[in-house]
């Protein structure tokens, strides 16, 4: 059973924080990942608390993104927060659940949330454009429980 700190190795890790810097770089949203090893709790439920937990509302204009893991329970979320969820349509997020999902079931969950985060980075541009006098709000690196 994979177990959530170590699931991605090295290489893996730096796949995914290269995918949250480049599509930060296109927008002024703000992406997390958090990876743990179980989901006691609806995943939605358990994503908003992770969400919370991480400070994640925090932002300036409400426009953090979380992709979450729960690798031995084999579920995932992607959630928005008031800023993003105010500007885009209920299925907004649709597209990149399927595109996770289907790498995901290849055993590919880098690349599948490097591809997710991309993908989110463009479709928040939208909204959210990259400002010159932009700030990183929130930590680019991998969080684990």
């Amino acid at each position: 059973m994979p177990k959530a700190k170590g699931f991605f190795s090295t290489a893996d890790e730096m796949i995914i924080l290269n995918a949250i810097r480049h599509a930060e770089s296109n927008t002024s949203g703000e992406i997390r990942v958090h990876v743990e090893d179980k989901c006691k709790h609806d995943v939605l439920d358990r994503a908003s608390q992770v969400f919370d937990l991480l400070k994640m509302q925090k932002t300036k204009l409400r426009n953090g993104v979380l992709f979450y893991l729960a690798v031995k329970d084999k579920k995932f979320a992607i959630i928005g927060d008031a800023g993003i969820n105010e500007k885009v349509a209920d299925d907004f997020w649709d597209e990149i659940k399927i595109l996770l999902l289907k790498n995901f079931k290849n055993g590919e969950f880098a690349k599948g949330l490097a591809d997710g985060i991309i993908k989110a980075g463009d479709q928040l541009k939208t909204h959210f454009e990259y400002m010159d006098d932009d700030v990183n709000e929130l930590p680019d690196d991998i969080s684990y429980a």
